[in-house]
């Protein structure tokens, strides 16, 4: 790849095919994929991701990767070198509200060896960007200041004073999104009154293969295994009291863990934690001009199924198709047709998802008796139905 240089004045300027904006997961994946279908791609990322260190311990920030991820990630190259890294599959997903409940959806019901896996978002987005090709030009770090457009290009100024001409600008630079701010796309969605703990944990058993997550009023505990003898946990409550949880030290932690989770998480110790808020947001459109938004920059999901990232990467992977057949068709990479087509694809599947999360948060995050019983009979059904239970394994694995 080839690293860009701090222009002298602002008179200094670039031309490429298309620029991506944010080097994270999903914005590293679209560049990847377009620079490999040979257009010329510019990436701005403020911070590079630091080297794998296999010593080092997990990051708090990990992802359920489902299968449908890990094809088009094995496809650009990138899965190979994320496994000589480090990453944990897992076979079995189960869903229970009282430990006696447990309903399991398993990768056999589907005839697959998994149905995804964990990973370190930032080893998988060190893995991108070990496989960036020559072609792909990195401004990093950088940042972008500003931004104009004319009907047929657009033009991005950084903070070391370069311009960017490109054809198309593509925003994947998070749900705080400057490029979706300065394009002048605004947003709806809300702040969700629970807040989100997560805990890197050693556990007294071997590497496991299953996730779980247990449905309380108070609110999803759920456990997500990890390499080795360790795992992620992940606890939802009201806001003051994850901020409460969260000022706890390790050993505290460790203790109001054990006493508020189910016995299946066993003796577990707490190494580090941290805490995010909830929110649910939504593009009020996913272009405008010559500015396209991607994954976080266009949605952000409540992750109570951990489907954020491979929506994201959905995103990615319909969005880079259009362009590298346009590219081929030697056609405007920033039509108004193709990011309608984007649009069109994209904003609904998006939607379904979110208001489908937001459906299980109503259900199965209060203690109402008719939404108890109800939650308490789609588990028995759900239980017993093999059919269901080859949807849903299907649906977690990404198949359509």
């Amino acid at each position: 790849m080839t690293i860009g240089t701090a222009a002298k004045n602002t008179s200094e300027q670039q031309l490429v095919d298309v620029t991506v904006v944010g080097g994270g997961m999903v914005g590293a994946a679209i560049a990847l994929a377009l620079s490999q279908a040979g257009l010329q791609v510019a990436l701005i990322e403020k911070v590079a991701p630091a080297e794998f260190e296999p010593d080092s311990a997990p990051d708090l920030r990990v992802s359920s990767i489902n299968l449908a991820s890990e094809t088009w990630l094995t496809a650009l190259g990138a899965w190979p070198l994320l496994q000589q890294m480090r990453l944990c599959p897992y076979q079995r997903l189960q869903a229970f509200e009282q430990p006696q409940s447990i309903v399991t959806f398993d990768a056999t019901d589907i005839k697959r060896s998994h149905l995804g896996h964990i990973v370190e978002n930032n080893l998988l987005q060190l893995a991108l960007w070990q496989h960036f090709p020559a072609n792909l030009t990195l401004f990093c770090p950088a940042s972008v200041v500003a931004l104009s457009q004319t009907s047929d290009s657009t033009l991005l100024t950084l903070d070391s004073g370069e311009q960017l001409e490109s054809k198309l600008v593509i925003a994947a630079d998070g749900g705080n999104s400057q490029l979706r701010k300065l394009a002048g796309i605004g947003t709806n969605g809300w702040q969700y009154q629970q807040a989100c703990l997560v805990a890197l944990v050693n556990t007294p058993y071997p590497q496991q293969d299953v996730t779980w997550q247990q449905f309380t009023p108070t609110g999803p505990k759920a456990f997500l295994p990890l390499p080795g003898q360790q795992g992620s946990v992940v606890w939802y409550e009201d806001a003051p009291r994850v901020k409460q949880l969260a000022a706890l030290s390790p050993k505290q932690l460790t203790q109001a863990l054990l006493k508020a989770f189910p016995a299946a998480l066993g003796e577990v110790e707490v190494v580090s934690s941290s805490w995010f808020p909830l929110a649910r947001m939504d593009a009020n459109s996913y272009y405008a001009g010559r500015v396209v938004l991607a994954g976080d920059a266009a949605h952000t999901i409540n992750p109570l199924a951990g489907q954020g990232v491979n929506l994201g990467f959905a995103d990615a992977k319909l969005l880079t198709e259009l362009i590298i057949s346009a590219h081929q068709q030697q056609q405007d990479p920033g039509s108004v047709d193709l990011l309608n087509a984007y649009q069109r694809k994209r904003k609904p599947a998006n939607l379904l998802m979110m208001s489908t999360m937001d459906g299980f948060y109503q259900l199965f995050g209060n203690d109402i008796t008719p939404l108890r019983n109800l939650r308490q009979l789609a588990l028995t059904v759900a239980s017993r139905s093999s059919v269901l239970k080859t949807l849903v394994a299907r649906y977690a694995v990404g198949s359509e």
